[in-house]
C-alpha cells in the first residue's frame, strides 16, 4: 500500500505537468498535432488486429442488430433507441467536417488525401466499437431510478480503468482532463466551426461580398443560435428526435446531389479516381509529399467521424440496451456511413470538377459550393440547405456532449445546465463572426485533445472488452437472445 501510494504521490505531478504541455502544445504547434494524428492510427489500427477485423467480418451483424434482428424488448434501461442512438452520433459527426473538412483537406493536402481518409474511416471502425461498448458498460444511472441513463462516456471508463490499475487518483485525473478537453472540443466543433461554415456557405448563395449577409455574421449566428437553443432545452431524447429525421433526409439529399454533379462529369470519373491513387500513394513530391497527403486525409478523417476521441460513447451510451458489445457493433457503422460513404462524395464531386485547381490556399465550403455548382448553376442553393443542416444536427449533438461532460465537472445541477447551454449559444453567435483559420487551429487543438487521454483507457481496458466480445459471440452462436 505504501508504494502504491509512493507511485500516486510521485505520477500524479508529472501527468499534470505532461497534461498541461499537451494542451497548450497542440494549440500551438502543428508537430504535436501530428504526434496525436499518429497517436490515432496506432490505435486504430491495433484495434482492428486486435480484434480479428471486426470492423468487417461483423460489417453485416451491425446492420442486423440497428434493424433490430436480436431485440428481444425487454430492456428498460436507457432513453432512446438504436437508431436514435446511432442517428444523434452521425448527427454530431456528419456535419460540416464532410463538406468544408474534405475541401480543407484537399486544398491542403491534394486530391490523396481522399484516399487516406477513406482508410482511416475503415480502420476507424473497430475503434469506435471499443469506445462506445465501453461507454454503455460503465455509464451510470440515476440514483431513485436504476433505469435512467444520467451520463456516459470516457469520463467513467477511465476512472474504472485506472481504478483497476489501484490508481483511483490517476483516474480521477484522467476522466477530468477529457471532461475539459471535450467541452473545448463541443465549443469549436460543435458551435465555433459549424456556425462559421454555415454563414459563409449563407454569404456565397446571396450575393458573396454583395450580400446583405456579407458583415452580419451575429445576425446569422443568432439565428442559428436560436434554433439550437429550442431544440437543446429538452434534453437528449428532444435532440434524439430531431436528428432522428434529419440525418437521414439531409444525408440522402446530399448524396443525391452529388451524384448528380458526378454524373455531369462522368466522362471525367476514370480520371478522378486514378489521380486520388496516384497522388495518395505515388505523388511527384517524394515522401513528404506523400506525408503530408496522408497525415492531411488522417486528420480531417478523425475530425469527421470522431473515433478515438471519444465523444460518440456519450451519446451512445444512452441507448437502450444492457448488453454493450451489440451497441458497440452498430456504432462501427458510423465512421463507415460518414467517412467512406459521404465524405468521399463530397471528395469525388471536387476532384471530378476540378474545383480545387482554380482554389489559392486553405479553403473550406466556399470550394465545395464552387464545384457543386460545376454540375448546375443552382445546386449551391441545395449545398445550403444541406449546410444548414448538417451545421445545425452537429450543434445540437455536440450540445449534449459539452453539456454530460459539464455536469460531470459540476455537478447535475439546473443551473449548472442553464450557464452551460447559454454559453454554448453565445459561441455559435461568435462563430459565425470568427475567422476560418483561427477556428480551425482552435478547434484541431481541443478535439485532438480528447484523445490522448481515451486512448490510454481504451488500452488498459482492451482485454476486458476483448472477453465481452467473445462472451457475446458465442451467445451469438448459441442464438441466445440480445
Amino acid at each position: 500500500m505504501e508504494i502504491d501510494k509512493l507511485i500516486d504521490s510521485s505520477i500524479e505531478p508529472i501527468a499534470n505537468a505532461v497534461a498541461s504541455v499537451i494542451f497548450y502544445s497542440v494549440q500551438l504547434f502543428d508537430l504535436e498535432i501530428k504526434f496525436i494524428l499518429f497517436w490515432l492510427v496506432i490505435a486504430a489500427i491495433f484495434f482492428t488486429f486486435y480484434l480479428g477485423f471486426i470492423n468487417v467480418r461483423y460489417f453485416t451483424h451491425a446492420i442486423d442488430v440497428l434493424r433490430g434482428k436480436f431485440d428481444t424488448g425487454g430492456c428498460n434501461c436507457g432513453e432512446i433507441s438504436r437508431f436514435q442512438a446511432l442517428m444523434t452520433s452521425l448527427s454530431a459527426t456528419i456535419g460540416l467536417g464532410n463538406i468544408a473538412g474534405v475541401a480543407v483537406a484537399i486544398s491542403l493536402g491534394g486530391p490523396g488525401a481522399a484516399f487516406w481518409m477513406a482508410v482511416m474511416g475503415i480502420f476507424s471502425m473497430s475503434t469506435k466499437f471499443v469506445e462506445v461498448a465501453l461507454g454503455i458498460k460503465y455509464r451510470q444511472y440515476a440514483l431513485d431510478d436504476n433505469c435512467k441513463v444520467i451520463s456516459g462516456g470516457p469520463m467513467h471508463y477511465l476512472r474504472a480503468a485506472f481504478e483497476q490499475l489501484h490508481h483511483p487518483r490517476m483516474g480521477k485525473f484522467m476522466a477530468g482532463l477529457f471532461a475539459v478537453f471535450c467541452i473545448g472540443g463541443t465549443i469549436g466543433a460543435g458551435g465555433l466551426f459549424q456556425a462559421n461554415q454555415a454563414y459563409q456557405q449563407a454569404v456565397v448563395v446571396t450575393g458573396g461580398d454583395a450580400s446583405f449577409l456579407a458583415d452580419k455574421g451575429w445576425l446569422f449566428g443568432l439565428f442559428m443560435a436560436a434554433l439550437v437553443g429550442l431544440v437543446i432545452i429538452g434534453g437528449i431524447q428532444w435532440i434524439a428526435a430531431v436528428a432522428g429525421r434529419i440525418v437521414p433526409i439531409m444525408t440522402i439529399l446530399y448524396i443525391i446531389a452529388g451524384i448528380v454533379v458526378m454524373g455531369v462529369h462522368y466522362q471525367a470519373i476514370p480520371e478522378a479516381i486514378e489521380k486520388i491513387f496516384e497522388m495518395a500513394l505515388y505523388p511527384q513530391a517524394g515522401i513528404g509529399a506523400l506525408l503530408g497527403t496522408l497525415l492531411m486525409g488522417v486528420q480531417r478523417a478523425v475530425f469527421s467521424n470522431e473515433a478515438g476521441l471519444g465523444s460518440s460513447a456519450i451519446a451512445h451510451s444512452a441507448v437502450k440496451t444492457d448488453v454493450p458489445v451489440s451497441q458497440g457493433m452498430v456504432a462501427m457503422l458510423g465512421p463507415f456511413i460518414d467517412t467512406v460513404i459521404i465524405c468521399m462524395v463530397t471528395a469525388l464531386v471536387i476532384v471530378i470538377s476540378g474545383a480545387y485547381v482554380d482554389g489559392s490556399g486553405i479553403e473550406g465550403v466556399e470550394l465545395t459550393s464552387r464545384a457543386f455548382a460545376s454540375g448546375i448553376s443552382w445546386f449551391p442553393y441545395i449545398l445550403s440547405l444541406t449546410v444548414f443542416l448538417f451545421a445545425y444536427s452537429t450543434m445540437i449533438s455536440w450540445s449534449y456532449y459539452g453539456l454530460i461532460c459539464t455536469t460531470y465537472l459540476f455537478g447535475e445541477h439546473k443551473v449548472v445546465e442553464i450557464i452551460y447551454k447559454f454559453l454554448f449559444c453565445l459561441f455559435i453567435v461568435v462563430g459565425a463572426s470568427a475567422q476560418l483559420s483561427n477556428i480551425i487551429l482552435f478547434t484541431d487543438a481541443m478535439v485532438f485533445a480528447m484523445a490522448v487521454p481515451n486512448i490510454i483507457g481504451l488500452y488498459i481496458l482492451a482485454p476486458e472488452i476483448k472477453r465481452d466480445l467473445k462472451e457475446y459471440l458465442n451467445a451469438l452462436q448459441k442464438k441466445q437472445p440480445m
